[in-house]
């Protein structure tokens, strides 16, 4: 029998403004393709979260959102639990942010404790970053290694000792136009990009399927995903 993998989306009608929901919708399809059966569990506020999932997702929200769900997400502390048995976990912007240590909120920048999976702290930054990003994968090669989506966030953030960058920018801005985009930790990817970029990228979604399950998968082929990231680099480069 092929094996289960869970995956748990977390919070959508709070972290789901910008269509990251399809991050889920990826991963199953991709699950599938590689011969696993895949169990999705939709979360929302008020929800116990899976400390038994093997991926977790997390998406894009306002700051009133971000407040309510990362303190439902510390009060609940499955998310925690699952993180210490070894799930990976994608946070998308607004997910990104409250996976750090801190982020503000509010034009008076109130400062906002965030679950700590990430060593980053986010603030207000500047100007709004807007449009697509283009950005170099660390530890990939070839075609796999250029991450493409579309930016949309006022914060910007910033890393510490504890985390290292997910990728360098070629187009757009990124953490806080200092070159990178997003943080890793152990089995824990923060990113700004939507898109949604597990759609865009999909070398990404069997990375974090890779990591959840501790093997390496074999390489799928499927000639409109290849055109589809053609035609996303280019537009990117333009």
């Amino acid at each position: 029998m092929a094996r289960t993998v869970h995956v748990v989306l977390i919070y959508q009608s709070l972290l789901g403004i910008y269509g990251d929901r399809g991050n889920a919708l990826v991963i199953e399809r991709r699950l599938a393709w590689h011969g696993f059966e895949p169990r999705l569990t939709i979360v929302e506020p008020g929800d116990k979260v899976p400390d038994d999932a093997d991926i977790y997702l997390l998406g894009g929200g306002e700051d009133s959102a971000q407040i309510t769900a990362v303190r439902a997400l510390i009060a609940d502390g499955g998310l925690h639990r699952g993180v210490e048995r070894g799930a990976s976990v994608l946070a998308v912007c607004a997910g990104y942010q409250i996976a750090g240590t801190t982020f503000t909120v509010g034009d008076r920048d109130t400062v906002i404790d965030g679950l700590g999976l990430l060593d980053v702290t986010s603030t207000r930054g500047p100007t709004r970053a807007v449009g697509e990003i283009l950005a170099r994968w660390e530890g990939r090669t070839g075609d796999d290694a250029w991450i493409s989506g579309f930016e949309n966030h006022g914060g910007h953030t910033r890393l510490g000792p504890g985390a290292k960058p997910f990728a360098r920018v070629e187009v757009g801005v990124g953490n806080c136009g200092d070159g990178t985009e997003g943080a890793v930790n152990g089995k824990v990817i923060g990113t700004y990009p939507h898109g949604p970029i597990l759609a865009r990228n999909p070398a990404l979604a069997d990375h974090l399927i890779e990591l959840a399950l501790d093997r390496k998968l074999k390489p799928l082929v499927r000639p409109e995903i290849t055109e589809l990231r053609r035609q996303r680099l280019l537009a990117a480069r333009r």
